[in-house]
């Protein structure tokens, strides 16, 4: 057998998504996440122009050699675009094996190492009395792990807070319909955050105790002494990790925290390959690897980058927002479920309109996830229903510091 059709359907059912249709020539389709948040179509071009071509009469089944084709044989590798495009392919592929198995995709990496996928819910407030609602209502469903974010006095619409009011459900959705053709923009103050954030935990751990675990995002927006300072002061309140500290790029930067704080640390949702990650692993420079399989070449990629992580001691992470589609939560879910150095995984349920166009099979049960076990990847995509829903421009926004200057976001 052999690929037969390269398809790319976009879909915008409340946000945003990419998806690779592969079909071989008996019949069988293997479905790929290639959504990248606000870069959508630089990702749909690459797939329908310059690769899905390439594909057709291979062999499905040579699912290592065609990510090693797709990756060397351009010659120009990395990058979001890039590697995003390669993971819808490996996905779908991966998707293709195990259908023709007749059994759920983990069961190809190895079978089960766990009955359940711990998950951390996204827990906001543009104030402590908002945030301690959004945190009881997840415990009363059942989550023992919650992200917590903030308003901060002074600043407006940050990062991970919710502008809707509290709640359980997160609903903050940072890519902005771009009804001005450009990106909106937030301010930001780095020193205010910092004297306020460690306040926030105090009164967590008072009002809600030990059992829980807190996970908080820093989103790049420290420099290193920042980071430091900051991962040493929240010390006492023992956080599950500090994520995203400092920018991506500088590695070395986390050195610097290393060296002043036993804190846990988290980065990786915006790395593309194990290299980025080099250093960080090697030097243990972090305890969870935050990338997702769709922006890191796929489920064959994320294996090797996690069997990686294992050997130094370092747990997963995986990036799971609401601009991973279902099918690309389904490839972190499978994954979770077989590898060994599982830590936990980022969950936030996709809204009813992508769940009428995305069906799935994984399940939530008080805390855990398990991604199914209907043969694949265990989710399909209703292309009558996603063609309902044209693109929509969306764009994350841009962030300043108070004097105007451009900063992280």
């Amino acid at each position: 057998m052999t690929i037969e059709r390269v398809d790319v359907n976009i879909t915008s059912p409340g946000r945003n998504f990419v998806t690779l249709k592969i079909t071989t020539s008996d019949g069988v389709v293997g479905w790929g996440d290639a959504t990248l948040n606000g870069r959508e179509l630089s990702v749909a071009s690459y797939l329908s122009d310059h690769i899905a071509s390439t594909l057709i009469g291979r062999d499905e089944d040579r699912i290592e050699d065609t990510w090693q084709y797709l990756y060397r044989g351009p010659y120009w590798r990395r990058g979001p675009v890039t590697m995003a495009a390669i993971a819808a392919v490996d996905m779908a592929l991966w998707d293709i094996k195990a259908k023709k198995a007749g059994m759920p995709l983990y069961q190809l990496l190895g079978g089960a190492s766990r009955s359940g996928i711990r998950v951390y819910a996204h827990a906001s407030g543009t104030d402590y009395d908002a945030l301690a609602n959004a945190i009881t209502g997840y415990r009363e469903l059942g989550y023992t792990a919650v992200r917590v974010q903030t308003g901060v006095p002074g600043l407006g619409q940050i990062y991970g807070v919710s502008a809707s009011g509290p709640g359980v459900r997160y609903d903050y959705e940072p890519a902005k319909r771009a009804e001005n053709g450009r990106p909106t923009e937030e301010t930001w103050d780095t020193r205010t955050y910092l004297n306020h954030m460690p306040g926030i935990f105090a009164r967590i751990r008072e009002d809600f105790g030990t059992d829980l675990r807190i996970l908080h995002d820093g989103h790049h927006r420290m420099t290193p002494i920042e980071a430091a300072r900051f991962a040493k002061d929240i010390e006492p309140y023992d956080l599950f990790w500090l994520e995203d500290c400092t920018p991506g790029e500088d590695q070395t930067a986390l050195r610097l925290v290393r060296q002043h704080s036993t804190t846990p640390l988290a980065i990786g949702e915006v790395f593309n390959t194990v290299f980025d990650y080099q250093t960080l692993i090697t030097e243990r420079l972090i305890d969870y690897v935050r990338s997702a399989v769709t922006h890191t070449g796929g489920i064959t990629a994320m294996k090797k980058l996690l069997d990686f992580a294992a050997i130094y001691g370092i747990k997963s992470g995986i990036h799971g927002p609401t601009d991973i589609s279902p099918v690309g939560m389904a490839a972190a879910l499978h994954l979770d479920l077989a590898i060994h150095n599982f830590g936990i995984q980022e969950y936030m349920p996709h809204n009813e309109q992508t769940l009428e166009v995305f069906q799935t099979s994984f399940t939530f049960d008080r805390g855990f996830l398990h991604p199914g076990e209907a043969p694949g990847l265990g989710v399909e995509l209703d292309e009558d229903a996603a063609s309902a829903f044209d693109y929509t421009k969306a764009y994350l926004p841009v962030n300043r510091l108070t004097d105007g200057t451009v900063h992280d976001w």
